[in-house]
Order: C-alpha cells, then structure tokens, then sequence
C-alpha cells in the first residue's frame, strides 16, 4: 500500500540527536513489539509492564491496536493489505518514538511473519519481540471482548484464528506464556529480559 508518492523531499537534519535525549532521560530507546493472538493477554502484561517501568523511573509509551485504530489507522480495514499497511504505520511511529529515547511499547496481533520481519528490518537492534504464547482455545474461552463468539457465528470476517491464519515467531526475543503463568510473572520475565540485555 506505501507507493512513494512523496517527491522533492530531503531528509532534515536536526541539532538535537538520539544520544542527546537518550542522555536526558538517561534511558535507552527501544520498541517492544507485542505480538499474540486476540485474548491472549498483550494488552493486559503491556499495561503492567508499563505500569512497572514507569514506577522504576522509566519513560514509556504504549502504542494499543484498538486505539490507533481510532486515529491514526481509521480508514483501514482487516483485509490483509490493510493488515500489512496497519503494521508498516505502526513501525514508522515506533521508530520516530525510539528515537525519542523512549520505551515504545506496542501490541498488535500483527498475524504476518513478513510484516514483524519488516518492522525488525526498519527497527534494526531497536526491534524486540515479544511473543504472548496463548493456545486459540484458551483465548477462545476468554474471549474477553465477545468477538470470538461473533466470528464463529460469520458476524465478523477476517478474523485472525477464525478464518485468517496467525503465523507465529519461530524465533521470537522473549516469549511468556500467559496460560501458565501470571501476568505478574509475565512481566516479571520481560523485566529480566531487558535487564540481562542492558535495555534497562
């Protein structure tokens, strides 16, 4: 969906770079990208995770599926191109708040092996996924906002799980595994993650 339309443009150079505000707020920036089926907890250890940095005097932000699409990806459906042009946006924003020096935490079921491979190509070392490993079954049980239900019963199409396929990480940075551990051990893990890695 990215033609390239933009022409005549070149690249602004700023005084101001990544080491000075990373400096300032005397952290590193970095994405970590959330990626799980529906129901299979991204939002609930990416709000504790947050909650949990925030308290150890870290800078973040959580760029949520559901809300960016109320603005920023509106005017996209759930077809697979506008699946993988959610992704490309989301990744551009991630990269700009990284840049910022800032925690970027983002959780979007992002079904496409390609389209995480994308975003690890732009993100470069900045890019950390985070595989929120949940059976379908269970997060069918859950079903925390009815929409498994009402894609069983044809009311939605193009759901991932349902009737739109979710390739898993075959390699991703860190994975939990929300049916067997709490969301406190969960983010517990990501922490130490991060920390043996001296993200933090």
């Amino acid at each position: 969906m990215n033609n390239k339309k933009s022409t005549n443009v070149v690249w602004q150079e700023t005084k101001i770079k990544r080491e000075h505000r990373e400096k300032m707020l005397k952290q590193k920036g970095v994405v970590l990208w959330f990626t799980g089926l529906s129901g299979s907890g991204k939002s609930t250890v990416a709000s504790l995770l947050e909650k949990s940095l925030y308290e150890m005097g870290y800078l973040t932000y959580l760029l949520d599926g559901d809300n960016l699409r109320h603005g920023l990806n509106s005017d996209l459906g759930f077809r697979s191109e506008d699946r993988t042009e959610n992704i490309r946006r989301v990744s551009e924003v991630a990269k700009l708040f990284a840049d910022g020096g800032i925690i970027t935490i983002t959780t979007f079921i992002s079904p496409f092996k390609e389209d995480r491979s994308n975003a690890r190509k732009l993100l470069g070392e900045d890019f950390v996924e985070v595989y929120i490993d949940c059976p379908l079954e269970v997060c069918e049980k859950r079903d925390p906002k009815g929409i498994y239900r009402k894609a069983r019963d044809g009311e939605i199409k193009n759901f991932t799980g349902i009737d739109s396929p979710y390739e898993a990480p075959e390699n991703p940075d860190i994975t939990v595994k929300t049916y067997e551990n709490t969301e406190k051990q969960c983010v517990q893990d990501i922490i130490e993650y991060l920390r043996e890695h001296e993200i933090l």
